[in-house]
């Protein structure tokens, strides 16, 4: 089954609402918009398309990802081309690393067989055991027959906190050298995300052969957010709710929440995590 609209409709609706309610992260909408421009607009693709998203709690990356779904597929995440994969649930033991390595190399096969374009969410690779996503390689390389089948039109994301540590010191440090993280570049992050995410064992990437083979074609950092971007999040959670948007509680609902560094008090710990839950102590 192909995709829920002609893609061009569906990029330039993708494009407004990641413009309109992704808050603070120009880097994201650029590369997610490169790279399913590129892969859609290409009838035969050399491989599939593979993004990885990373940074910390509360910045958009599951946001990003659904609302990418919801365009792409008609029924959005309940689609039965949409596979999500969540370490925590799916592969919680150490000890049946092997188990689990066939049983995800059938799985992703036996989807892939049943449609082409299909989706795969990796959840939480951080906490992904080592070696165990290695067994998807012969899925995302450039290779014209696996196992029988054309698997060059699927799309997989990877999601993941690792990194995120990193990008929000780059992002304070280029602050404190008087650069605004709006004028952030990727070349200032990539490796600094790198380093933490392939050569930390306790990654799922670590020594992956996915990173040696270059397999991944976006990399996308989400950046730590400020106190008008929580700002923006609270109005936005209100205008849902159906309640009011009242700027005291804007302010006050923005400024319960705690912010890092400890002196200058800049960047939002929890991004815009727990403003949903937050809004309800203030009616």
């Amino acid at each position: 089954p192909a995709f829920s609209k002609p893609w061009f409709h569906f990029l330039s609706g993708l494009e407004f609402d990641l413009a309109t309610s992704l808050v603070g992260q120009p880097l994201v909408r650029q590369q997610v918009m490169k790279g399913l421009r590129e892969f859609l607009e290409n009838p035969n693709p050399v491989k599939p398309l593979v993004m990885s998203f990373h940074g910390s709690t509360g910045t958009g990356k599951t946001y990003v990802s659904s609302m990418l779904i919801r365009y792409l597929f008609q029924s959005g995440l309940q689609s039965p081309y949409v596979h999500h994969v969540s370490p925590i649930v799916h592969f919680p033991h150490a000890e049946q690393i092997q188990q689990y390595k066939e049983s995800l190399k059938r799985w992703i096969q036996g989807n892939l067989t049943n449609c082409g374009r299909s989706a795969f969410l990796f959840d939480e690779m951080d906490k992904m055991h080592p070696g165990l996503i290695d067994v998807i390689i012969p899925f995302l390389g450039p290779s014209w027959v696996v196992y029988g089948t054309n698997y060059r039109k699927a799309i997989f994301i990877f999601i993941s906190n690792a990194g995120g540590e990193q990008i929000n010191n780059v992002t304070l440090a280029l602050w404190r050298a008087r650069k605004d993280r709006e004028e952030i570049s990727l070349q200032d992050l990539e490796p600094a995300i790198s380093k933490a995410v392939f050569e930390n064992p306790e990654s799922g990437f670590w020594k992956s052969g996915i990173i040696n083979e270059h397999l991944i074609d976006f990399v996308v950092p989400f950046l730590p957010l400020k106190h008008h971007h929580v700002k923006q999040c609270v109005v936005s959670e209100l205008i849902q709710q159906g309640l009011e948007v009242r700027p005291d509680v804007v302010q006050e609902v923005a400024d319960s929440i705690p912010y890092f560094p400890e002196e200058e008090k800049l960047f939002s710990s929890t991004g815009c995590k727990t403003v949903a839950s937050r809004i309800s102590f203030f009616f």
